[in-house]
């Protein structure tokens, strides 16, 4: 192991392109977890709710879903995806973003997720070089991209990744591998309740829910991660990025509809990240 960061130490090309393809082999997994978690946390649903409503009957049978079963298919011809079929960004091209056998449209989101992905790993890489931030920033950065689409596709923020994203970032950190590990506790905890107060008094003012839990986690995971000092940063930005984005996403739409806050987070969360630092030192004209 020694041998090899060395070697990624001493030729740095080789580091940009083991982590590029391995990003574009993620980016493709994690398409599968974004279009599948939410198709399990129903399913979850529907078993829970059947348990608890009408417990004397048996539970419905229905073929579990994970993240490996069943196999991938085409959603019309039900044909299996092959592994050919399945290589990131290439397979797509040279299938023309077709089914091979029924020749159904393959959105283009799919490959742009691959894409993403690497030039996102890449740029970590670029930022950190090869070390254990580079190879935990990674992790961050492939958690961050899930949550965004999930949360853009559905407005949910699963416990299932935000709540381990979190508990990563405090373990990391008691070994002060980003922050300290009281800035990270810090962090943790006054990003969920600054968010959650916002919440709370927009729900006693209006009567109305402006945003989920979901919210309140993903920011006490980037407080954890970074720790409380990166959080006004992180909100000021996500504010940005939000209003940017909100504005395009109200030209394109044809209704008013309401718009997940997590992505934007995210992103704000993802940018503070690696350039935090370096946006305070020039906001501050240091």
């Amino acid at each position: 192991m020694q041998d090899l960061i060395q070697y990624f130490i001493q030729v740095p090309a080789a580091l940009y392109i083991a982590v590029g393809i391995l990003s574009l082999c993620i980016g493709s997994f994690l398409n599968v977890v974004i279009y599948r978690t939410p198709k399990m946390m129903e399913q979850e649903w529907r078993t829970d709710c059947q348990f608890l409503l009408h417990p004397e009957q048996p539970i419905i049978d229905e073929s579990k879903i994970t993240l490996s079963k069943p196999n991938s298919s085409c959603p019309k011809c039900q044909s299996p995806i092959r592994w050919y079929q399945n290589i990131p960004v290439i397979s797509w091209l040279i299938l023309r973003g077709k089914c091979g056998s029924c020749q159904n449209p393959i959105s283009i989101r799919y490959p742009l997720i691959e894409l993403l992905t690497a030039v996102c790993s890449l740029t970590v890489v670029a930022v950190f070089g090869p070390t254990l931030q580079m190879l935990f920033g990674l992790i961050f950065t492939w958690v961050l991209i899930t949550l965004t689409f999930i949360d853009f596709d559905t407005q949910l923020l699963p416990d299932r990744y935000t709540l381990p994203l979190a508990a990563l970032g405090l373990g990391l950190n008691s070994y002060a591998l980003y922050t300290s590990a009281t800035a990270s506790i810090w962090g943790y905890l006054l990003g969920f309740l600054c968010l959650w107060i916002v919440y709370y008094l927009f729900k006693v003012i209006t009567g109305k829910e402006g945003m989920g839990y979901g919210d309140f986690k993903l920011l006490a995971a980037l407080g954890a991660w970074m720790g409380p000092f990166m959080l006004p940063l992180i909100v000021l930005l996500s504010s940005v990025v939000g209003a940017i984005i909100g504005i395009i996403l109200l030209k394109i739409r044809k209704e008013n509809q309401p718009f997940a806050f997590g992505p934007f987070i995210a992103i704000a969360g993802w940018i503070a990240f690696l350039w935090g630092d370096q946006i305070m030192k020039i906001y501050l004209g240091q």
